[in-house]
């Protein structure tokens, strides 16, 4: 079986938008499948001759992911793209030579959220033995 081909998952046996896919489960969802990823933005690129195309890598407990942001896209959501330090992003899973890129549909800033973690009152989640991260 070559590795541009992945079986089509069971329904339901990873989290649909708004839940984020985390990024060590990026291989699970067949090509085109519509996910939404999370993550701390470690780099942003807009290369010269890209076209306007601006690359996100997002990194979150797992390991990272690759976003792709078109022009257009960019546009829209312009203030996340260039501020945002914590982005939850809905797009299209590709492939492409062996690397998995979401391409960009919705971009959301979560970044007030990491200001929570300062806040006297806050404690994590409970996570029970066995719960999926």
């Amino acid at each position: 079986m070559s590795d541009w081909f992945t079986p089509t998952p069971k329904p339901n046996t990873w989290p649909r938008p708004p839940a984020a896919l985390p990024a060590a489960r990026l291989n699970e969802p067949s090509g085109g499948a519509r996910v939404c990823v999370a993550g701390l933005v470690l780099v942003r690129q807009r290369p010269g001759t890209a076209k306007g195309v601006i690359f996100v890598t997002l990194e979150d407990e797992t390991g990272t992911a690759n976003v792709v942001v078109w022009a257009n896209v960019y546009e829209r959501f312009r203030r996340a793209v260039i501020s945002g330090r914590l982005l939850r992003v809905t797009g299209r899973l590709q492939r492409e030579a062996g690397v998995v890129h979401i391409v960009a549909e919705l971009i959301e800033d979560l970044s007030p959220l990491l200001d929570t973690l300062l806040h006297p009152q806050f404690k994590p989640p409970a996570v029970r033995a066995g719960d999926q991260p």
